[in-house]
């Protein structure tokens, strides 16, 4: 077990190492410079010279990407350009919200996600089956953003059941129930999605597995249908189940960076929206990275969780 976690934890050097190569040249191919998104009405041709030269942006794209990724191999991601702070101290303050909310919604869609496949295995071509399919279309085919405005309008507008946007209330806020009542839109919104995913895997998973022998003669001895269900199925199907949660993560924290734009979530996502429109290259690669990084090792939690439950893998 130990020797497959690290082969695969080798193996994701050369992935981030090839991503912070394409970060790097994408930021370089968007037209203008940070010296001037910096330095705004001041930016005059001697300033944004001068700042370029301060910031090493006058030499070679090559001596730039190198010299960061000498300084990244020293545990220094460099000092964010427009924030003028360590890269490091404002990824990994941002980071924690978006797990917060990343966490919140990999916990609703894997559990709604989950029971809704499963009772639509169980009715198959009934009506609960029906209302499962099309929840799960119409899940799959809504864009997140869009139902994020949806429910902003309804649940924040036009009820006023729960707030529109931002982690905590500006006044008196801080306390667990207030993080509940801000968190609760945007990881619905960011759930949906996924959870339309693990429904139809599940439902197909587990419609295999109670086709299986095994299960027509857990039936024949008399075991009782919720027990076959979920003690002999359920388990069996979640085999196949497990990686797809895993994948779920990277789009959970790829859609973070449009919801938290959306509900004003302080987290990583949205702080990579700003640094972009500020071409603040280094805290891009950091917050890349980061995310890069986070999205590889909740697969590799997924795949060690796998050989858990079925011991065949091991």
């Amino acid at each position: 077990m130990w020797l497959y976690i690290g082969k695969r934890l080798l193996a994701t050097v050369p992935i981030l190492l090839g991503l912070s190569v394409i970060v790097f040249a994408m930021m370089a191919a968007i037209p203008g410079d940070p010296a001037t998104a910096i330095l705004g009405s001041y930016a005059t041709p001697e300033n944004v010279e001068r700042l370029n030269r301060q910031l090493g942006l006058d030499r070679s794209l090559v001596e730039q990407y190198l010299t960061w990724l000498g300084n990244l191999l020293q545990g220094d991601m460099g000092r964010s350009y427009a924030l003028n702070r360590p890269v490091a101290d404002e990824v990994f303050e941002r980071f924690g919200a978006t797990l917060v909310l990343a966490g919140a919604s990999l916990l609703l869609c894997s559990l709604f996600g989950l029971l809704a496949g499963v009772i639509a295995a169980v009715g198959q071509f009934g009506w609960r089956d029906r209302i499962v399919t099309f929840l799960v279309l119409i899940g799959i085919s809504t864009p997140s953003f869009w139902l994020g405005l949806l429910l902003i309008m309804l649940f924040a507008v036009e009820l006023q059941w729960l707030p529109a946007s931002g982690m905590f209330a500006i006044y008196g806020g801080g306390g667990p129930l207030d993080l509940l009542a801000h968190l609760a839109l945007p990881a619905i919104t960011l759930a949906v999605v996924a959870t339309a995913v693990i429904a139809r895997l599940t439902r197909t998973a587990m419609l295999e597995v109670l086709r299986q022998d095994y299960v027509r003669t857990a039936r024949a001895k008399g075991v009782s249908e919720r027990r076959v269900i979920y003690r002999h199925a359920f388990k069996s199907a979640l085999v196949a189940v497990i990686p797809v949660i895993g994948i779920q993560t990277g789009f959970v924290l790829g859609g973070a960076v449009y919801i938290e734009t959306v509900f004003q979530w302080p987290g990583i996502g949205r702080m990579l929206v700003n640094a972009i429109s500020t071409r603040d290259l280094l805290l891009v690669q950091g917050g890349v990275l980061v995310v890069a990084a986070s999205y590889v090792f909740f697969n590799l939690l997924a795949d060690v969780a796998q050989t858990l439950v079925d011991p065949r893998l091991r």
